[in-house]
């Protein structure tokens, strides 16, 4: 059992508040293997002290100071890779190849992209003799999940760091330890004191606590729409900002001139790429009714393929679910799945055959779903297809968007022009269109109770910024 028992504020490791104390389980095994320290108000009181003091120096620092500082940040993650991944892996039940190859690689690619964004941001725009400069929104609260730990993280502290803002973070405490390495590394790079504080904790203290805090200017928070309601709700008292990027329900539009054994293949590893725990997955496959029993096939024969395992044995696809209760919500949607009538094609309740222990799930894919059952309107957050049947363009326009999320679609077509038609009217923060490449410069975030605000490049930039008029700023 390794220990985790300090929060970094001020530019070092402090000793928490109280004794309290969490175990951190290993998903593949269901044994605790580490245990960290769980903070409450004064811990956060403490951060955000630190934040605030260190936030007018922080603020006036020129772009080239933080242009060095995000390329030090980088460096100093690059150097603790390999830990990152292995730690991620152990935490959350990520295969190994898939925490190195993309959960890994997040915090690489996003600090990239945002020395980019930096290099050639505008924070000043004169217009006559009017001034229009965006400045640092102050504190920052962060609070991240556990699914995409350090894309998350890095989503948040890259542009709070590129806009000049000082920060708390509280991580998952699912997930906690990728985050003490990356707070290692913030230190080796040499963050000035009281610029990046974090404390750990679960969401009810430490998360309300930060969110609450009147010297806290801002909350950015990413997780599910419930607890994204809960964050709004505390922070409302001290009209704060709240950015929020949740949860999602995305359609998967598979248009009749696509090509559909590339399409649903495709579209099978889209949802279940990290064991399904992907907000923006594309878990709502919609194909033409007369196409409908030969997709469903195909998508059998695609599932089947993925092999679930342990993250550290060869050739594992799927590794288990994070936790005991995202496992058990899994299962309780599956079983609804079947007693609803949607057609069982793949897959199905309880753990594949000789996985006896872990939280692993069977790759499941429905087929005939109607837009009434339980899932095709609520988030599964696991390796769970529904295939929906459709007649027409116009009909399978209105069931894709017929969701309280609106985080991302997808839509496949052999006629480009088409699916630019059927994507602009997708009521969703991010289209694909036939299966892209990931885009780092793509604005990220979503529509109705998806959330609101934008991560990546400038688009995250831009919300840990404040606009200021200064009229009168030149002669007339």
């Amino acid at each position: 059992m390794s220990h985790a028992l300090q929060f970094y504020i001020d530019g070092q490791w402090v000793e928490p508040a109280s004794k309290a104390t969490l175990d951190v389980i290993d998903p593949s095994t269901e044994e605790a293997f580490a245990t960290i320290a769980l903070g409450n108000e004064k811990d956060v009181d403490r951060a955000v002290t630190a934040a605030r003091k260190a936030f007018p120096g922080f603020a006036a620092t020129s772009r080239e100071e933080r242009l060095a500082l995000l390329k030090r940040i980088v460096e100093a993650y690059k150097a603790r890779y390999d830990d990152v991944a292995k730690t991620l892996s152990r935490e959350m039940g990520a295969p190994l190849a898939w925490a190195h190859q993309r959960q890994a690689a997040m915090g690489v690619a996003h600090l990239e992209q945002m020395i980019k964004t930096l290099e050639s941001f505008k924070f000043e725009e004169q217009r006559g003799t009017l001034l229009v400069a965006k400045e640092p929104i102050g504190v920052v609260g962060m609070i991240t999940p556990w699914n995409w730990p350090i894309n998350q993280i890095v989503c948040k502290v890259g542009p709070a760091i590129a806009a000049g803002c000082t920060m708390v973070l509280k991580p998952s405490e699912i997930a906690p330890l990728n985050a003490i390495i990356f707070a290692e590394a913030m230190h080796e790079a040499g963050v000035p004191k009281g610029v990046f504080n974090l404390v750990n904790g679960d969401g009810p203290t430490v998360g309300e606590a930060i969110s609450r805090h009147p010297e806290v200017d801002m909350v950015s928070f990413t997780g599910s729409t419930r607890a994204g309601i809960l964050v709004a709700k505390a922070a409302a008292d001290t009209v704060k900002r709240v950015h929020q990027e949740l949860g999602g329900k995305s359609a998967n539009i598979i248009l009749d001139d696509a090509d559909l054994g590339r399409a649903v293949k495709l579209g099978v590893q889209g949802c279940f790429g990290n064991s399904g725990q992907s907000c923006n997955a594309p878990t709502r496959m919609f194909v033409p009714a007369s196409l409908h029993k030969e997709a469903a096939a195909m998508a059998k024969e695609a599932a089947e393929t993925f092999r679930v395992g342990p993250p550290d044995a060869e050739g594992t696809i799927l590794g288990p679910v994070v936790s005991q209760v995202q496992f058990d919500k899994i299962q309780k949607l599956i079983e609804a799945g079947v007693k609803e009538g949607a057609e069982l094609v793949t897959g199905g309740p309880g753990r594949p055959e000789n996985l006896n222990r872990g939280y692993y799930v069977r790759p499941t894919v429905f087929a005939n779903v109607t837009p009434d059952m339980t899932i095709a309107r609520e988030e599964i957050f696991g390796p769970v297809l529904a295939i929906m049947p459709y007649d027409s363009e116009e009909q399978v326009v209105a069931m894709a968007n017929d969701t309280p999320y609106g985080l991302a679609a997808y839509v496949q077509s052999g006629d480009l022009e088409r699916a630019r038609k059927v994507s602009a009217k997708m009521r969703a923060g991010n289209v694909f269109i036939n299966y892209p490449a990931w885009n780092p410069g793509a604005p990220f975030g979503g529509y109705k109770q998806s959330g609101n605000g934008r991560e990546y490049a400038e688009f995250g930039l831009e919300e840990f910024l404040e606009i200021k008029g200064v009229v009168g700023y030149a002669a007339a």
